[in-house]
């Protein structure tokens, strides 16, 4: 089962690779479990192809844990990968952080991102989003036109389940934040993201501030994942 949605997405992501090249994409790489495993997937194919550079995103918010940090920049290291980290433009000594999530998310992570995008002259972003991750993402799909700038934005595991994601690292010996071995299930911002024994319900995002999970539509209609 886990070869047959591994090679679902190496399709995918050949399609991707065809069509825009390794300069023109890019994975939106937090440092979670998730887009790990598309980072894993797309070097993979380009070092099969003897292509380079394997580029990567990272929305540095200030925010982070230092673990996933930690984990960012080892893996990069290791791995080559062509990293930008992109930072807010505003600073945070002043800044009423997560006062208002709508706000919040799109002065530290959307605009940012959208910057980014444009800066590196992307045409394609892939990015770990699942659908059974919550049930604001079931309506999702692989390939997605974005705007601010035009891109496409690549969802190559929309189909995994959070057991696959854990059964490929497992497998293949992938690198995992430490904090995933505590309890967490899914990684956000330190002020958006709770304790494990203080998470609200069973589902993989429930650690999540769950205003800004009932805003996740609004969110993505300004440029968020």
């Amino acid at each position: 089962m886990l070869h047959e949605i591994i090679l679902h997405s190496r399709r995918i992501l050949e399609q991707v690779l065809a069509a825009h090249g390794p300069e023109q994409t890019a994975v939106a790489w937090t440092g979670g479990k998730d887009s790990t495993v598309v980072l894993w997937l797309w070097r993979s194919l380009l070092r099969e192809r003897g292509m380079a550079p394997c580029r990567a995103v990272n929305l540095d918010t200030g925010l982070k844990f230092p673990e996933v940090l930690e984990l960012r920049d080892q893996v990069a290291r290791e791995w080559e990968i062509d990293l930008h980290v992109q930072r807010p433009y505003i600073s945070l000594d002043d800044y009423p952080v997560a006062q208002n999530k709508l706000a919040c998310c799109r002065d530290l992570k959307i605009l940012p991102l959208q910057q980014a995008v444009g800066d590196l002259h992307l045409s394609a972003l892939l990015t770990g989003l699942r659908r059974d991750e919550s049930p604001s993402r079931c309506d999702r799909q692989p390939v997605e036109p974005r705007e601010s700038p035009d891109h496409l934005q690549v969802n190559p595991i929309l189909d995994w389940t959070e057991m696959d994601i854990w059964a490929c690292i497992m497998e293949q010996g992938l690198p995992y934040c430490t904090l995933y071995a505590q309890g967490y299930r899914s990684l956000g911002c330190m002020p958006c993201t709770v304790a494990p024994d203080q998470a609200a319900g069973g589902g993989e995002r429930s650690g999540r501030d769950q205003d800004k999970e009932r805003q996740l539509e609004t969110l993505r209609s300004l440029g968020y994942f």
